[in-house]
């Protein structure tokens, strides 16, 4: 089972970085695709407090909706990198 969920929309340069380090670290993980309309990223909202993406669950280390490109990516290595 994947413990990972990215919510993401598939044109977003920031979503692409996040992906490219998932699959970098050849990581398992589950993707939403969200859409466009910001008033419509409603299960987002709930998840991470705030409408963006990138956002990341990582349930098998606690993380609930972890935002921002950078922040995720440095997340990923520090915790699955080698």
């Amino acid at each position: 089972m994947t413990e990972i969920t990215l919510y993401e929309l598939s044109s977003c340069p920031f979503c692409i970085r996040v992906r490219r380090k998932l699959e970098e670290l050849d990581l398992e993980y589950d993707v939403i695709e969200v859409p466009r309309s910001h008033r419509s990223r409603t299960e987002v909202k709930e998840i991470s407090g705030q409408t963006g993406v990138p956002v990341i669950v990582d349930e098998e280390h606690g993380v609930d909706g972890m935002a921002e490109s950078s922040d995720i990516v440095a997340y990923l290595e520090e915790t699955y990198g080698n």
